[in-house]
């Protein structure tokens, strides 16, 4: 890759990311933009993969809303993510837990993992 290239990007990166994992239970503090004012809203969830790399690394958290899957997407460097908060470390052996979707209730938990 070029020196160029590689210089932007690590000016983009994030210097502080947490250490998360896929199965883990996530809050994302998003900035939201409504007309000219600024609010912070969290998403908690379970993180259902990560991909990429480097500065354009995403994750994909989903939660249950009044019984409705929502699934949101993140570039983990964004200057719109201002904290991802690791509630519960989840056992998984997968890297992609797209199995969850399907399942409801109890079936849809994933065990924790002893840290």
């Amino acid at each position: 890759m070029n020196s160029i290239i590689r210089d932007i990007e690590a000016e983009q990166t994030k210097k502080e990311v947490p250490e998360f994992r896929v199965g883990d239970t996530v809050r994302v503090h998003a900035l939201i933009k409504e007309g000219n004012r600024e609010r912070i809203q969290i998403f908690e969830g379970t993180v259902l993969k990560r991909q990429g790399g480097s500065n354009r690394e995403t994750f994909t958290v989903r939660k249950t809303s009044n019984g409705v899957g929502v699934e949101k997407t993140w570039p983990l460097h964004s200057p719109h993510v201002k904290d991802i908060e690791v509630i519960r470390y989840g056992k998984a052996r997968r890297a992609k837990l797209y199995y969850l979707r399907d399942r409801v209730g109890k079936s849809a938990k994933v065990k924790e993992r002893v840290r």
